[in-house]
């Protein structure tokens, strides 16, 4: 059995989807070859993934229909005689490049009124698959089969990311981290959604400076998006603290950053794509929640505490709940709070 698998862009889902993977393996009792086509930024986090055979990469950017490209690259696929296709992202044109490779069977939701280019279309109700890990999974099934939550495996596996202690070890030694491995503390103050799904870099910046007083080495990780937050820390009081921290927003590459949350203690992160990987690292996370809801997208561990002062999920676009573009519900969360938690799961 040969599946292509189109992936979600964002990193976090990326994350997620692992499960509808390991799924596909027991299905088939490993008889089965995945290919994955996914985002040039979501590239490296295939390497952690043994399920994946191979990884392709998709001809366009985010919010760019580039239609020549998906119908070369879908006839280049055309010959590679996929079975099925798996389509996760709702984007309609997710679903062309499996369209234009003829593959028989085109499975994913409804999604962009995706009629005709996927064949084996489902209907979704958000009340049958209220976690976004419970979609992805029942797309490893026949529609007949898997009606709702409750007709998936029952506890579903959850993702993991395996990554060997040599690169890990290796990465560690490149930005001068080994000596502290024993006692580092990730920070993760980035979000691919902007500063309105990020708890304030001035919350960060106390929570660092406690962490260090307790005797931690603290780690700031954010890609090249984040450099708002990354110049806020840098001119922040921590500047005076440069022996106890090290700020590698923009700096590392996702294989790096991978491998430096792998040998943290512990995870402070906003709803983001680092912390679908600590989770999956078994890394003990404190995820910082506002508008997005952790009722969709939890953290997928059990050493995980969500902190969260409102209820119910709103929309990124309120503004007038903004404060310097972070949102009122994230101000509120303390750092004191924050580091209460963490020290909870440490202990």
């Amino acid at each position: 059995m040969k599946v292509l698998v189109v992936s979600p862009s964002w990193i976090g889902d990326a994350v997620m989807s692992h499960s509808m993977y390991r799924l596909l393996i027991s299905k088939y009792c490993s008889n089965i070859q995945i290919d994955v086509i996914t985002s040039m930024w979501c590239k490296d986090l295939f390497h952690y993934i043994p399920e994946v055979n191979r990884t392709l990469f998709i001809p366009y950017g985010h919010g760019v229909l580039e239609l020549s490209k998906c119908f070369r690259l879908g006839r280049v696929l055309k010959n590679e005689k996929y079975q099925q296709a798996i389509i996760l992202p709702n984007s309609f044109k997710s679903a062309l490049i499996p369209f234009f490779a003829d593959i028989p069977i085109r499975t994913g939701w409804r999604g962009e009124m995706r009629y005709g280019v996927i064949n084996d279309l489902r209907i979704l109700k958000f009340a049958s698959f209220p976690l976004m890990i419970q979609r992805y999974a029942a797309l490893a099934y026949d529609r007949n089969i898997i009606k709702n939550f409750c007709d998936l495996p029952n506890p579903l596996p959850w993702p993991y990311l395996n990554i060997n202690k040599k690169e890990i070890e290796d990465v560690l030694c490149k930005f001068n981290l080994d000596s502290h491995k024993k006692l580092l503390i990730g920070l993760c103050p980035g979000s691919g959604f902007g500063l309105s799904k990020s708890w304030p870099h001035y919350h960060y910046v106390t929570l660092a400076m406690q962490l260090i007083y307790c005797g931690y080495h603290v780690v700031i990780l954010g890609s090249s998006t984040d450099q708002l937050i990354n110049k806020f820390i840098k001119y922040s009081i921590l500047k005076n603290l440069k022996q106890y921290y090290d700020n590698l927003i923009g700096i590392t590459s996702l294989s790096e950053a991978i491998a430096i949350i792998a040998a943290c203690k512990g995870i402070v992160s906003n709803d983001s794509g680092l912390m679908h990987i600590a989770c999956a690292l078994k890394c003990p996370v404190v995820g910082l929640y506002g508008p997005s809801n952790p009722d969709f997208t939890p953290p997928l561990f059990s050493q995980s505490i969500v902190l969260r002062c409102i209820k119910g999920c709103y929309t990124m676009q309120k503004y007038s709940t903004l404060y310097d573009g972070y949102h009122s519900s994230l101000i509120n969360i303390t750092p004191d709070q924050v580091l209460k938690a963490l020290k909870k799961l440490l202990h």
